[in-house]
């Protein structure tokens, strides 16, 4: 029988409140929670009109949240992100006005439709939780979440997202279509609904905290801390690749382990654990040759799965 952990009660809430908008995208919501508990962003990736936008909307309502959503196109400015001065004619002196980027779970719409100027105004914002304009640095609300959105077919008009910016994502998730029974549901679900999200939080803020120092105390032993090692160090052995996972891949493939043993109602982490967040968390994260790249741009990455699954088999598991 699991223990019971705060981390675990509060999915359950949060999932019967989505539930309540979403049908379907387990994958997806427990990846939402996973970053949201470990301080780790997340891309979600698919085609336009499967509820990514709706599904990040509502965890935010589930969690009681200040929610933003971005619209990135291709003369956003870093200042429509992040916020600038502005002159005050009462005061008569310049003051910072915060952007939309201030808010507790921020949805980034269409983030590859952003230059690459733009772009970068996320990094230090997704790594430090901070801004900085004219030398002065504001700190972002705590908790914070970025959840981005992206079109794996469309590329007219869009910018590859830099190998840093990348690797500050914890994880891409792939939403894919729903089942006919789940579209069948979710029909249902509007023609009652219609566009109304009767969704309400389900947990407190203190409630939270809590479960984030639960996912931070999750125990791992040194045998599973090697496996991670051994299959993630597997990449920059690979031919095939130009650049294998990075050490902070390793990183939020632990951070993620602890958060899915946590939500599982456990406080110690297995190599099953490691293994069911494995290719959300090393999916974006490698870089394949030119003569396989062609292969890894297939919207459901089946060559990316393929080799993260042979990672996985040539490592043996500890007991």
């Amino acid at each position: 029988m699991p223990e019971t952990t705060v981390a675990l009660a509060i999915a359950n809430g949060v999932k019967r409140e989505v539930g309540k908008v979403i049908v379907g995208m387990g994958e997806s919501i427990e990846s939402l929670l996973i970053a949201f508990l470990t301080g780790g962003h997340v891309i979600m990736e698919g085609i336009p009109g499967l509820a990514k936008t709706l599904l990040a909307k509502s965890f935010a309502m589930s969690l009681g949240l200040r929610f933003k959503r971005i619209q990135f196109t291709s003369d956003i400015l870093p200042s429509d992100i992040i916020g600038g001065l502005v002159f005050n004619r009462r005061s008569g002196e310049l003051e910072f006005r915060p952007g939309p980027i201030f808010a507790n779970i921020v949805l980034i719409d269409e983030i590859n439709r952003a230059p690459p100027r733009s772009q970068s105004a996320l990094l230090e914002a997704m790594q430090e939780r901070q801004v900085t304009v004219e030398g002065v640095s504001y700190s972002l609300p705590d908790p914070f979440l970025v959840v981005a959105t992206q079109n794996p077919v469309e590329l007219e008009g869009t910018f590859p997202l830099p190998e840093a910016e990348l690797d500050r994502f914890m994880m891409r998730v792939i939403v894919p279509y729903p089942t006919a029974e789940e579209e069948r549901m979710i029909l249902e679900m509007k023609n009652i609904l219609g566009e109304e999200v009767p969704v309400s939080p389900a947990v407190d803020l203190e409630a939270v905290r809590v479960a984030m120092d639960e996912v931070r105390n999750v125990v791992v032993v040194p045998e599973v801390i090697n496996y991670i090692v051994d299959v993630v160090s597997t990449s920059r052995r690979d031919s095939r690749l130009v650049l294998g996972a990075s050490t902070r891949a390793e990183i939020a493939l632990l951070y993620a382990a602890k958060a899915h043993a946590a939500l599982s109602g456990r406080m110690y982490a297995t190599p099953d654990d490691v293994k069911k967040v494995f290719f959300r968390v090393l999916n974006h994260r490698l870089q394949p040759k030119p003569e396989f790249s062609g292969l890894s741009k297939t919207p459901d990455y089946s060559f990316l799965s393929k080799i993260l699954k042979e990672y996985l088999d040539s490592v043996e598991v500890p007991l």
